[in-house]
Order: C-alpha cells, then sequence, then structure tokens
C-alpha cells in the first residue's frame, strides 16, 4: 500500500501546471472558451450615442459627496422640464414644475467665448470622447487631437450636446476634471458642471429637452 501510494505521489509530481491561461485550458477545459474572463464593464445606458460615449466609465471613481446641487424656488419661470442656464450668475436651473428648480452651479465661458441663445439636447454622451475643433487646436496646438473618455478628460463624466434646428451648435453642459473652475468664466464657452452634478443632471433630462442660456 505504501508502495502504491509513493507512486501515485511521485506521478502527480510530474505533471507540469502551465502558467498561461491557454495551457490551463487543456488541464481544465471547463474553465471557457479560452480567453480570461474582461475585467472591465461594457456597459452604456440605451440613451447615450455610441459613437461619443466611453463603454464601461469610470462612475465609481467620481466623488458624489462634490455636489452643488439643491431645490430652490424657480426663478425662470420656465415650463418643467426647461434646462436654464444664467451664465450672469453662472447656475444653471432644471424647471421641476409647482414654482420649484433645481439649482447647480456652473463653469461658463471666458469673455469672448460665451454663447446665448435657445438650443435642445440633440445628443447625449455617456463618459464622452473629446476631439477639440479646428479652431480650438488652432489657438493650441498641443492638445490631443482625439481623447477618449475617463477621468483626465476634459468633458468629465457626461455631456449634453446643445443642437439647433437638428445642427450641433459645438457647444456642451459637461463634466469637468477641473472642479474649481465651476462658479468662474474658464471654457471655451461651454457649460461645466461638477462630474456629480452632470450625472444627476443626465439622468433627468431627455433628448429634446428645450434649454435657454441666457
Amino acid at each position: 500500500m505504501v508502495g502504491a501510494r509513493s507512486l501515485l505521489l511521485i506521478a502527480l509530481a510530474g505533471v507540469a501546471i502551465p502558467a498561461d491561461w491557454a495551457g490551463a485550458q487543456t488541464l481544465f477545459p471547463f474553465l471557457g472558451s479560452g480567453s480570461p474572463p474582461p475585467q472591465t464593464e461594457t456597459y452604456l445606458p440605451p440613451d447615450a450615442d455610441p459613437n461619443y460615449s466611453t463603454p464601461g466609465g469610470f462612475d465609481k471613481d467620481v466623488d458624489m459627496h462634490l455636489t452643488t446641487r439643491k431645490e430652490v424656488s424657480d426663478p425662470t419661470g420656465e415650463p418643467a422640464g426647461t434646462v436654464t442656464i444664467n451664465t450672469h450668475e453662472r447656475k444653471l436651473y432644471l424647471s421641476l414644475g409647482d414654482g420649484r428648480a433645481l439649482q447647480y452651479g456652473i463653469g461658463v465661458g471666458r469673455q469672448g467665448f460665451s454663447w446665448k441663445g435657445t438650443a435642445e439636447i440633440g445628443r447625449k454622451a455617456f463618459w464622452p470622447g473629446w476631439t477639440p475643433p479646428p479652431e480650438m487646436l488652432a489657438r493650441q496646438p498641443g492638445l490631443p487631437v482625439h481623447l477618449d473618455g475617463g477621468m483626465e478628460n476634459p468633458l468629465g463624466a457626461r455631456a449634453l450636446y446643445l443642437f439647433q434646428d437638428k445642427k450641433d451648435t459645438l457647444f456642451r453642459i459637461h463634466g469637468t476634471n477641473e472642479p474649481n473652475s465651476i462658479g468662474k468664466a474658464v471654457s471655451s464657452g461651454c457649460i461645466r458642471m461638477m462630474d456629480a452634478d452632470v450625472m444627476d443632471l443626465y439622468q433627468r433630462v431627455a433628448k429634446g429637452t428645450p434649454v435657454v442660456v441666457l
């Protein structure tokens, strides 16, 4: 009996356990199809434009305590569901009806790059990629031609693209990787929000939502 047990242990010791995944498949076919399991989620909200979004995202990395959102008496006079951006106050309001609104702090365009008018949300993006327009690249030649979505992306966690007559105005409401810019006039015309705030606003508005920029 002892001799048989020794022979069994020697035989098992002689089996080389492969270190790589493909080799492990040979010994353990129940592990799957031959590819290691994915390391990241590929979630994308159904209303996010896939051509402008980054599947997976980085929501878990956002500090949701960094928010300016509060409910206030609605100063806009707009119907429920309207987004009003007051660039002078540097506040964004989402009218709720019954005289109430959600108020968020924003960063606005610096002098010479501010934009005003009426528009609608024509596109929504989840962890948007950033492609600087040619005019911006001409002013700042060191910028990347394109940057995928992420915590270092200047568009932040979400972007709402403003359209007029079904055409992109090139102005956006978006998050930011520079939270200290909220309350200031520093952007190239776009409206910046805290990532936690733009994530909250994103889930409350749909494509076609009217936007008034004062």
